[in-house]
C-alpha cells in the first residue's frame, strides 16, 4: 500500500471524527482530556482557552499523542494514533474558520480573547483498520 493511500485513509477518519482524546504531560506523567479536532490535510487544529492547564502543560513540553476513531460501535471502526508537536496558532482566519458553536462552553465567541487554536503537527501517524490490526504509517 502506497503511502498516498495510507493518507487517504487517515483523512477519513479525520473527516468523520471530530472528537478524540489529546494526551500532554502533567507533572511527568500523561494526562488525558477529550476535545473537537478539525484538520486541514493532516494537520490537525483544537481549539481552547489560553487560561487552561493543558496550555501551562505545552509551554513545558509541546509534544502531544492523539486518538481519534474508534467510537464504540463495534470492534472494526478505523481508528488513527498521531503524534505530533504543537504550536499556539492565534491567526483570526483560522480561529473564525474552524470555530464551532459547541464550543460555547468554553469560549465565548470567535472573537473571544481567550480563544487559541493549537496547532498540532504530525510527527508520525499511525492508521488501524480495526482493533488487532497492523498499523500503517506514515512518518514525518
Amino acid at each position: 500500500m502506497s503511502n498516498n493511500d495510507v493518507k487517504n485513509q487517515i483523512l477519513s477518519v479525520l473527516d468523520d471524527y471530530t472528537i478524540g482524546t489529546l494526551a500532554t504531560i502533567q507533572d511527568g506523567k500523561p494526562y488525558s482530556r477529550f476535545m473537537m479536532f478539525f484538520h486541514e490535510d493532516l494537520v490537525l487544529y483544537t481549539a481552547t482557552n489560553k487560561d487552561t492547564h493543558k496550555v501551562e502543560e505545552l509551554e513545558k513540553n509541546p509534544y502531544v499523542h492523539i486518538l481519534l476513531g474508534y467510537d464504540g460501535q463495534g470492534w472494526s471502526d478505523p481508528y488513527v494514533e498521531v503524534e505530533a508537536k504543537v504550536n499556539v496558532e492565534t491567526n483570526e482566519e483560522l480561529k473564525k474558520k474552524f470555530w464551532n458553536e459547541k464550543l460555547k462552553e468554553w469560549i465565548k465567541s470567535p472573537d473571544d480573547p481567550s480563544y487559541l487554536l493549537l496547532q498540532l503537527t504530525p510527527e508520525r501517524m499511525r492508521y488501524f483498520d480495526k482493533a488487532g490490526s497492523k498499523p500503517k504509517e506514515i512518518w514525518d
